[in-house]
């Protein structure tokens, strides 16, 4: 391999280590909330409707910001979208420490959005533009690997601020400094060209009607529709399972964490290494296999996570041991899903196309999510209450509410393995037009090929030179 192609793989391996640190700190912000709500549940006097409203001001903000934020970073800068985006959102994190009311809080919280919706699409196209389609799926499982290791580092270590610190404002301070040092970093970083490692690259004139461009895809609106289900499922284990175990199982605040943290991270790391892997050769030898791996993988999910709940009080081991090989097909999705959608979008239209992919996948996903879960942990506690013949409602009884709430992970975990089945019908048309579109798009204008090697099997395919 030559001297050249060396540097060109270091340099794009240099930008997928900044990304996957500032995907990281993005997901180590997000979830702070989430271990701190019991107390900030009994400082406030709020119900599980109100603790899931907090994750929907995030995310319904994170949503409608993030399809404006998407086409500014198809048409501008895209290192400038990621820095500016990671300064806004580390600062407000920090200032979520001030809150002092819920209201405060639940508007700080909305800050954060606005700047981590800036991220995901700008970060996505990079990386489709800096990796080749058969190498998409194992460099997107890095980049998402930061989303294990954020929830677990947070999982891990926020409850032991909050003990040290005897406040659960302190883990909001430490977070926003690293955050607002990476931004430098990322400001700094050498963008590739749009397209750059396609074997055609097409025009890259802006196109008239982008978001009815993008619903004329079938595949994507399959995808989207995954995306939904998904993050109503994730959002929804990921902002209640801490609460859950300290309730049902009457875990502490840091043990509580701790599982948490090892159902939801540890199996990131198996998920999103060896499912990259397996997504990118199953890919390789099938054209449709990489999204059938991902429809199984979610089959796996439904699974586990309802055996798991279904266990009932037996024991937290055996629950975490179940739970986590459900969460473990949940992270498959990412290395199947997120390179489906570059391979039946053209370059100039990712970022607006995973930024309305995540617009469905927040605003009716991760926002509803938590809400109806937690709306109807309220309702099952009164059930529970009148079926004991109570007048009263008691931690027992809020146990049990959200314990049954929780059964709709795995419904949605299994519409999730539907969605991507039926994408997985139409992918291999939708990605033979977008070739197609390329090619005569450069027969037209005069585009030549790029710079990329045809791939070979058993070749290391060279990252395009950069600009």
């Amino acid at each position: 391999m030559s001297n050249g192609t060396d540097r060109q793989r270091v340099h794009a391996g240099g930008i997928l280590l900044l990304l996957f640190l500032a995907n990281l700190l993005n997901f180590f912000d997000r979830t702070i909330p989430a271990i701190v709500i019991e107390p900030l549940r009994k400082e406030y006097g709020l119900s599980d409707l109100l603790v899931g409203l907090l994750s929907a001001a995030f995310t319904l903000v994170y949503a409608v910001a993030g399809l404006p934020l998407g086409r500014l970073a198809d048409t501008g800068a895209r290192r400038k979208v990621l820095g500016w985006g990671l300064v806004v959102w580390s600062a407000f994190t920090g200032l979520n420490a001030l809150a002092w009311s819920y209201a405060s809080f639940f508007l700080l919280r909305m800050g954060v959005g606005v700047g981590e919706a800036s991220y995901a699409p700008a970060a996505s196209s990079l990386i489709s533009d800096l990796y080749p389609a058969n190498r998409r799926a194992r460099a997107t499982g890095l980049y998402m690997l930061g989303l294990p290791l954020g929830v677990m580092l947070a999982f891990f270590t926020v409850g032991g601020m909050v003990t040290a610190f005897g406040s659960w404002r302190a883990p909001f301070v430490i977070a926003a400094v690293p955050g607002l040092v990476l931004a430098l970093a990322l400001f700094r970083i050498r963008e590739p060209a749009r397209g750059a490692s396609e074997e055609v690259r097409g025009t890259q004139a802006p196109v008239a009607r982008p978001i009815r461009t993008l619903l004329g895809i079938r595949t994507l609106l399959w995808l989207i529709l995954s995306g939904v289900t998904l993050n109503f499922a994730s959002y929804a284990g990921n902002t209640f399972l801490v609460p859950m175990l300290q309730r049902y199982f009457g875990l502490a605040l840091v043990p509580a964490a701790v599982v948490t943290g090892f159902i939801t991270g540890a199996t990131g790391l198996v998920g999103l290494t060896l499912g990259g892997m397996v997504a990118d050769r199953l890919h390789a030898r099938w054209e449709r296999g990489r999204l059938i791996f991902g429809a199984a993988s979610m089959l796996l999910g439904a699974v586990g996570t309802g055996l798991a709940l279904l266990s009932g009080r037996a024991s937290v081991p055996l629950f975490a041991v179940l739970f986590g090989i459900g969460w473990l097909g949940l992270f498959n999705y990412y290395t199947s899903v997120y390179p489906a959608i570059h391979d039946v979008v053209e370059p100039r239209l990712r970022a607006t196309a995973v930024a309305l992919y995540f617009a469905g996948m927040y605003l009716l996903g991760g926002a509803l999510g938590p809400a109806v879960v937690g709306g109807l942990s309220d309702a099952l506690t009164l059930t529970a209450m009148r079926a004991a013949g109570a007048t009263e409602v008691t931690e027992e009884f809020k146990a049990m509410g959200l314990h049954g709430a929780l059964f709709l992970i795995p419904v949605m975990l299994l519409l999730t393995s539907l969605f991507i089945h039926l994408a997985s019908r139409s992918f291999v048309a939708d990605a033979r037009r977008m070739r197609e579109s390329l090619a005569r798009e450069a027969a037209e204008g005069g585009v030549g090929t790029t710079n990329a090697q045809t791939p070979r099997p058993g070749d290391a395919l060279a990252v395009q030179k950069v600009s």
